[in-house]
């Protein structure tokens, strides 16, 4: 039986992948077929493990539990603390977040605004440090050459010429002064190395494309049609 549901799903998962190729030949209702089926299954499943993961720890076991603590103890400020596993305090981020079905309320629909700001600046005062810390920070780090490093003739000249493209790119963002003279040269090292970068993130980028295509041709030749071992 199981090798018969197994057999039954690699189908699918083929049709669906091909559904999915036929893109490349036009527009076709095989594959918004898929593309629909793919968006709402996506969609369920992260509704479900927000609701497992988020929804129940998070809201309904605090507060259950603040219930059986009030029936067994009676109150307590310790029920309004936060930092309790049971607490009411979680209601109040639970208004806010309540706030956000106002939008389809056209005379209190400002009131939207609220839990959006408080996230946008909850996650952008993460963001900061953490962009600091990966992208300027780590940066500083890679380009400062230790005196061990200077056993390697290798870890010394790439070490430097990190060091050197990062001031060139540096001084080529540097619009304060013209570009002209000793600056011109260096500006011009600068963007090159802008262009080098973008160019390497990009064949990142076609590169992992390419590997997904792959392992879809290979489900499709070696777990579907077994042409291949």
């Amino acid at each position: 039986m199981s090798m018969i549901l197994e057999a039954f799903w690699i189908w699918i998962a083929a049709l669906l992948t091909l559904a999915i190729f036929s893109f490349l030949w036009k527009d076709n209702v095989f594959y918004r077929t898929a593309e629909h089926l793919y968006i709402g299954v996506a969609n369920g499943y992260s509704i479900t493990l927000i609701y497992y993961n988020v929804v129940l720890p998070n809201m309904v076991y605090p507060i259950r539990g603040a219930n059986q603590a009030l029936s067994a103890d009676g109150f307590s400020w310790g029920l309004l603390n936060p930092f309790n596993d049971h607490n009411y305090f979680i209601i109040l981020p639970m208004m806010v977040g309540a706030l956000y079905i106002t939008r389809f309320i056209p005379s209190v629909s400002w009131m939207i605004r609220i839990p959006i700001g408080i996230t946008m600046g909850y996650y952008t005062a993460i963001a900061i440090p953490a962009s600091f810390k990966a992208s300027i920070v780590r940066q500083l780090e890679a380009s400062i050459l230790t005196r061990s490093d200077f056993d390697s003739w290798s870890v010394v000249f790439y070490g430097l010429l990190i060091f050197l493209t990062t001031v060139a790119t540096l001084i080529y963002f540097f619009f304060s002064a013209e570009h002209k003279g000793a600056l011109k040269p260096i500006s011009e090292i600068g963007i090159l190395t802008v262009m080098v970068g973008f160019g390497a993130s990009f064949g990142l980028t076609v590169m992992a494309r390419i590997s997904l295509a792959i392992g879809r041709f290979i489900f499709l030749f070696k777990d579907w049609l077994g042409v291949v071992s």
